[in-house]
């Protein structure tokens, strides 16, 4: 039978992973200093098989307005080029040969609030996710308290818990 503990313990297991969805999802919005997770999403044609850009080739940011990539394998250059402007990031690659390079203007007024707004959404999916793992952990304490196992004292304790 399942006790208070272990629906404490998975209760906070699964909150933990939907803050630190919550905290990765961050990562992919624009701020005005790039970040290069905001890469994190781009795969690229390596012999056949849809590869993460970070498994083959260097991405670093060289400073708060441009992007540098430098590919493992040269060839890749322009497959990299490619995917960057499919992935529609709001940046044009500039290839040189070596590296690619993605400056990064300025945020306007439009894409700060086209931010805040998408901000506010994943916040909003973090908040229902922690709700449902609630309500679950609360399911699971009334149908102990339901099948006799724990008291209404400690139904009330564990209520105050989750």
């Amino acid at each position: 039978m399942i006790m208070l503990s272990e629906i404490f313990n998975k209760q906070k297991t699964q909150s933990e992973k939907s803050l630190e969805a919550l905290k990765k999802d961050f990562t992919t919005l624009r701020t005005g200093k790039v970040n290069t997770h905001i890469l994190d999403h781009i795969t690229v044609d390596y012999y056949g098989t849809q590869t993460p850009l970070n498994q083959v080739a260097t991405v670093l940011a060289s400073d708060a307005s441009t992007i540098s990539i430098t590919p493992w394998e040269k060839p890749l250059l322009k497959t990299i080029e490619s995917a960057i402007a499919a992935a529609n990031i709001g940046v044009n690659p500039n290839n040189d040969g070596e590296s690619v390079k993605l400056f990064f203007p300025p945020m306007t007024r439009e894409q700060r609030e086209e931010n805040v707004k998408q901000a506010k959404a994943m916040g909003e999916k973090a908040k229902v996710s922690i709700r449902n793992i609630r309500k679950d952990a609360n399911d699971a304490v009334k149908k102990l308290e339901k099948d006799k196992a724990i008291s209404e004292d400690e139904a009330k304790k564990a209520y105050d818990e989750v």
